[in-house]
């Protein structure tokens, strides 16, 4: 299964295991490259700087394989100065970022050799993240889990090819082998997973989210505005049918005052990012489990290592 993916950062299968906010940790992340893939972990899954630097060290001190760190890059951020100045530092093999603009990334990154891989959900955007001087697109496709986007794989990946010379890296919809072949024939160098690696001993969230992995079906993974400001797909769960799509206050007066919209934005965010914290760590009626349709092909739940190998196992067979 070798791409020029792989090839670029010396992993046996063009995998990487999704940055995934409250999910990933650093056992997700050693399980992931002791198999032959490679996996990012959320800057903001860290309360502080120091939790953040052990953890890239305890990475680092464990093995010597390619791992990275995903970036939120607008404002709402309010950590990410710190966050980059350490990444940078402790020189992560390479950054993914989200939700804004990366010329800073990608300025301090790549003079000390650092890889940056952008979140794209369109051409417009991957072109001016290509000439920033990107190394890849992470183009995010309307069957990713959390913060989606709008167009199917099949349209996306085809037009991104087409139009940019840097390496395309499919996210959302892959939970099979027989998906991994197809979206590798489709052109993409890469794909990026993360629904289906929630369903592990690893993951470091309550049993109850996990079993609701294996529970739910695709046609349950419902896109809401109400946690975050910005589209997400979660489980469509007893409390989040109370909940509703309907724009909330804070999100009606987002769109209304331009003025004050990135601060608004960054209150919303706050606090829907407290409501999956509760549930993905402890037993609460406030349930928001963020995952993509993928767990359609979700039926038990099983080590890392296990979900790799059947994989590339179907990979082979299909």
């Amino acid at each position: 299964m070798k791409t020029p993916f792989t090839k670029l950062l010396g992993i046996d299968y063009p995998i990487i295991m999704a940055p995934m906010f409250l999910v990933s940790n650093t056992k997700m992340i050693l399980a992931a490259l002791n198999n032959g893939i490679t996996a990012a972990i959320p800057a903001l899954n860290f309360r502080t700087d120091e939790e953040l630097r052990e953890a890239i060290n305890e990475v680092k001190k464990a093995t010597n394989k390619p791992f990275g760190v995903n970036l939120i890059v607008n404002k709402s951020n309010i950590r990410y100065k710190k966050q980059l100045e350490t990444c940078v530092e402790l020189k992560v093999d390479f950054i993914i970022t989200s939700l804004g603009n990366p010329k800073e990334v990608i300025s301090l990154c790549k003079p000390v050799g650092i890889k940056v891989f952008c979140d794209v959900v369109d051409l417009d955007y991957a072109l001016k993240v290509e000439s920033l001087g990107a190394d890849a697109v992470i183009a995010v496709n309307s069957e990713a889990g959390g913060h989606a986007g709008n167009m199917g794989a099949e349209v996306l990946i085809p037009m991104l090819i087409k139009n940019i010379s840097i390496p395309v890296i499919s996210a959302g919809g892959i939970a099979t082998g027989g998906q991994l072949k197809k979206t590798l024939k489709l052109g993409a160098e890469a794909v990026s997973i993360g629904t289906l690696f929630i369903a592990s001993p690893e993951a470091g969230v309550s049993d109850d989210y996990k079993n609701a992995l294996v529970q739910y079906g695709a046609e349950d993974v419902i896109l809401t505005k109400n946690i975050s400001g910005t589209p997400l797909t979660v489980i469509n769960t007893p409390y989040m049918q109370k909940l509703g799509n309907k724009q909330g206050w804070l999100s009606k007066l987002l769109s209304r005052n331009k003025r004050f919209k990135k601060y608004i934005k960054m209150v919303i965010m706050l606090r829907g990012m407290k409501s999956i914290k509760n549930a993905a760590n402890k037993a609460t009626y406030k349930t928001v489990w963020v995952a993509g349709p993928s767990i359609e092909h979700i039926h038990e739940i099983k080590p890392i290592k296990e979900i790799i190998h059947t994989l590339i196992k179907e990979y082979n067979e299909s």
